[in-house]
Parts: C-alpha cells; structure tokens; sequence
C-alpha cells in the first residue's frame, strides 16, 4: 500500500494546509495522544534478561496480589478480587489512565472515545458482564428483554447507515442496486446464522459462544479456525459481492483484521455468538455513551478506590517478571521517578497484552513464550473531529450514531454527541476508525505509519470524510489523534483453538493470565471474564482472605 492511499497530493510536513484544507485562520487545533512507545521500546530492548537499562529497585513491598495491566482484564481482576473481599493487592499501569481500549477524551463539546465505543447486549454466557451491568444500573432485571436496560444507554436510532454509490442507506447491509440472486443469498446466510443461534450440542453449548471458552467443543465446528472467513464463504458457494464486504467489514471492525487472514470460526463467531435466533427485541441493540466504554473502565475502577490503601501505581511498567517457590518477584520501572520498586507477591495476574511476555518473564513455560512469539497485533488510528456546526443533511437515510463509507479502508465514524437529548443541533464530536487491516502492511510499514506526524492522520480523516460530506473542512475546529500501536490480537487462521492456549489458561502455581490476548479475541466481554476467572483462581488457590462475597 502507497502512502498516497492515505494522503493524496501533501506531504507528512503541514499536510493541513494542503489539498484544500483550512487557511491558517481557520486551521482546527490539533493534539496527539496514543501508548507509551518509548518506555515500550524501552523494554523490549533491555527485558527481564537485562537490567541495565533499569536502576535497580530502591523499595521492596509485600502484597497478596500484584497485577499487571491496567485495561479491561486487570480492572476487572481487580474488581472481581475487591468484590471477593482481598484487600491487599497492587495494579501497575503503564499508561496515566486506566481503561486501555476503553478510554475516553473531553472537550467543550462532548466527551469522545479513544477506543472501543459501544457493548452490544451481553448473551446470557457473558455472567460477569452483566453482574456489572446490575452493579452500575444499567440492567434492572434478566437481560432477556429490551426494557431491562436502561434507556438512556441503548444506541437511539438512526443507529446505523452505509454511504454506498453516492447515497446514504439505512443499516450496513450493501442493497442499494443489488440485484435479486445477492439478495437470496444475503437470506440463505442470515438463515444460517440464526440456526447456528438456536443450535446446542449435548452439553447445552452453542457452536459460538461469548465468553468463548464456552462454546460447542465439536471437532466439525473447531476445524473452521484452520481456514480464512473468505475461503470459508468460497466454499460454501457465497459469492455476492455485498456479503463479502459486510464479512470484511466485520472481521476489520471487531478485530482489525482483513477476513483473508481471519479465521473462519473467529468470522462466524461475530454473527453468532449474540442472540437466541428467536424474535427478540435486543437484536441489534447496544450501549454507548459519548465516551464509548469509558464509563465500563470507570465502574469497574471504583473498586480500586476509597479503601486508603494504594492500590494502583501508575504511570509505570513491569520489566522483569520471575516466579519462584514463594511467589513472585515484580520489578516496576516509575518512569516520573525515574527509580524502581520490587514487589513481592503471592501471586501474580498478568493482564498486560501477551507480546510483552518474551521481553518480562524470566524463565517462562515455552508454550507461553511460542505462543507470545506467534501472536499477531493490529494497530489502529482514532481521529476525533469537533464540529462547530452539524453535517449537512444530503440524500438518503439521515446522520445516525454509526456512519460507514462502502468503499473506504476506514471503519467510518460515530457521533459522540447522537446521544444527547437536544431541541436544536448543535456543535458536534465525530470519532473517526482506521485499522491497519491489509495483508500488504508489513510490520516494519506499520511502524513507519505509526511514527508519522499526527498530521498525516488527521489529513487522512479528512480526506475519507470530505467524500460523503465536502462541507466538513469548514466545520472542523479541533482534531485529536490518538494511536493504539498493538490494539488488539488478530484471529490469524490457527490461532483461536491453539493447544498452546491451553497452557496459557491454565497458569502455573503463582501466575495466572487475564488479557483477552488468553482468549484470542480482543472483546470486552473477553478480557471482563479472563480478568474475573483469574482473580478466582487466584483465591482459590492460595485461600486469600474473604470478605463479603458481592460486597
């Protein structure tokens, strides 16, 4: 891929003022955030094997529990131990927020999402899910109906419209001029993913199931992970051009990852893990604030607070990890101090992304370190957009809270204000998604992209987002960018029902694992029970001190 694909006819330096952008009296602020690259890069060269790079720990503390990560995972091991009532455990972050992909920006406006935006309506596996949902009001009573949610979170409609050949339509499936025979087979794949809803095997377990772990187990279903989602539509004579941009849009939106190079089963698994196949009025529907799943990350952080004991330090890093017959020995790097402290504890949940685990651990189990080696990430770019004024209304279905160009490498936008309750329009916050999800991107091009100037980015928003709305480099007064270097693991072909995986879910004595790169899908609903099933193995385990259970 040519870096012109992103940026037509400007180069890196002062792209805003090139292609018809904003003259220097109206040229948006523009601001920049994204992971700790340096510190990152910093570890990878020094490591668990080498601490040269490191002042050596000044400071040594004691805990029950140390975890590693400060996403989704670790604050939901975090809750889940403050739920079971160990008081003495340590989180250590390695951004200043926590959150991971479920942080969120502000400005005058709005509040914006950096990450993950929206959680569709948890399937009846996902128990923790909903135990959080019950804890932060935002489900009254079973779930299994629409009215148990609370209102003000459910995505309002419009939700969602494509911008295909020149016109806005309603909802995501491509029909505007698709002739009759597509149109047979959009029904006959739509038929199958509700049977595959509706299915069961002997122990009660759909073929695709969310959290995954409690899917069918059937060889017949297992072996579809060893094949792309494209050739699985291939073979199953799917031919229809819109079903095969629908399936690649899937595959790059939930998991930043072209379906040539997505396994079939992780594919099939994002139509079917939601839902009865029954008539249901929570089809479709999710949650969201303008801040995406910031509010998520932020119920499930009050645990850590209000107890007088620190529990969280942060900004700073594990750099060298070591198990031994006692526990486990973690060294942190505090970047702002520019010293070290040892913590000694009696377990350890990693919940820190897999790829980290060659250049930490000393001495890991081979299976954990193969498996950390074969990983595979997918970065991304959000570009948040201030309006100072609404999007004009053009042809075809209205502005709704998702936004999709047909044929487009982005993901499109959301509107971070769609669920503001307003009797005039007004200044708006558009959050705008690229995955650098082609197959032609090396990891070394991936890096150089990353390093470009933010301006590169902001550029290219623009010029995705000029094509179904010429008027938005008028309106635009502020563009923050924010890059996820390693946003989430990719579902390569082989990789979900890795036997290594095992090994990995399993732990040893004194570690266990609670990112969703354990899982093999980066989920929230993934990460929320790997974070919940090692904080309960940890307790189990070692017989830590309970409180009140569901206190």
């Amino acid at each position: 891929m040519q870096r012109r694909d992103f940026l037509v006819g400007a180069t890196a330096a002062g792209v805003l003022a090139a292609c018809g952008a904003p003259t220097a009296t109206n040229q948006p602020a523009l601001t920049f955030s994204g992971a700790n690259l340096a510190l990152g890069h910093r570890l990878r060269k020094s490591g668990a094997h080498s601490d040269a790079d490191f002042p050596a720990p000044t400071e040594t503390r004691h805990v029950d529990v140390a975890i590693v990560g400060g996403g989704i995972g670790g604050l939901a091991a975090a809750w889940r131990l403050a739920r079971e009532g160990v008081d003495d455990f340590l989180l250590v972050e390695l951004e200043t927020d926590l959150g991971g992909n479920s942080r969120a920006g502000q400005n005058a406006v709005s509040a914006f999402p950096l990450g993950a935006h929206y959680l569709p309506l948890p399937p009846r596996e996902a128990i923790a899910v909903r135990e959080l949902l019950r804890e932060l009001g935002a489900l009254h009573g079973e779930g299994s109906r629409l009215a148990d949610y609370e209102e003000t979170l459910i995505a309002a409609a419009p939700q969602e419209r494509l911008f295909i050949d020149g016109w806005w339509q309603e909802g995501l499936w491509p029909t505007h001029r698709v002739p009759a025979n597509e149109r047979v087979q959009y029904a006959r794949f739509q038929a199958f993913v509700g049977e595959l809803r509706t299915m069961r095997d002997i122990h009660g377990r759909r073929p695709f199931a969310l959290p995954l772990e409690l899917s069918a187990t059937d060889g017949e279903w297992r072996a579809l992970d060893r094949m792309s989602f494209r050739d699985w539509l291939q073979r199953e004579s799917y031919s229809a051009p819109g079903l095969h941009w629908l399936a690649n849009y899937a595959t790059r939106d939930d998991y930043g990852t072209d379906y040539t190079q997505t396994s079939a089963w992780a594919g099939l698994h994002y139509f079917a893990c939601r839902g009865d196949g029954k008539e249901s009025d929570l089809d479709g529907h999710m949650l969201t604030t303008p801040g995406g799943n910031a509010w998520l990350a932020e119920g499930l952080g009050r645990r850590l607070t209000g107890t007088g004991a620190q529990r969280v330090i942060a900004p700073a890093m594990a750099y060298r990890v070591e198990e031994n017959r006692t526990g486990v020995t973690c060294d942190i790097y505090l970047a702002a101090e520019n010293r070290s402290v040892r913590v000694q504890a009696k377990a350890l949940i990693w919940a820190a992304p897999l790829f980290l685990i060659p250049h930490t651990f000393v001495n890991p189990l081979r299976a954990w370190q193969e498996l950390a080696r074969r990983s595979e990430y997918a970065p991304w770019v959000v570009v948040n957009l201030t309006l100072a004024a609404p999007l004009m209304r053009r042809t075809g279905a209205p502005l709704a809270w998702d936004n999709v160009i047909y044929d487009s490498d982005s993901l499109g936008y959301v509107v971070a204000t769609h669920q503001a309750m307003r009797y005039a329009p007004g200044p708006t916050v558009l959050t705008w998604y690229r995955a650098l999800h082609e197959p032609s991107i090396s990891p070394s091009r991936q890096h150089r992209l990353f390093a470009t100037d933010p301006h590169f980015w902001a550029e290219a928003a623009l010029n995705d987002l000029a094509r179904p709305h010429p008027e938005i480099r008028e309106l635009v007064t502020e563009i923050h960018v924010h890059s996820h270097g390693h946003a989430m693991i990719r579902p390569v072909p082989g990789t979900i029902w890795d036997p290594a995986r095992t090994a990995l879910k399993r732990g040893s004595r004194h570690i266990h694992f609670a990112h969703a790169d354990v899982s093999g899908l980066s989920l929230f609903e993934e990460a929320m029970h790997r974070g919940v099933l090692a904080a309960e193995n940890t307790v189990r385990r070692f017989g830590l001190r309970i409180g009140n259970a569901l206190g």
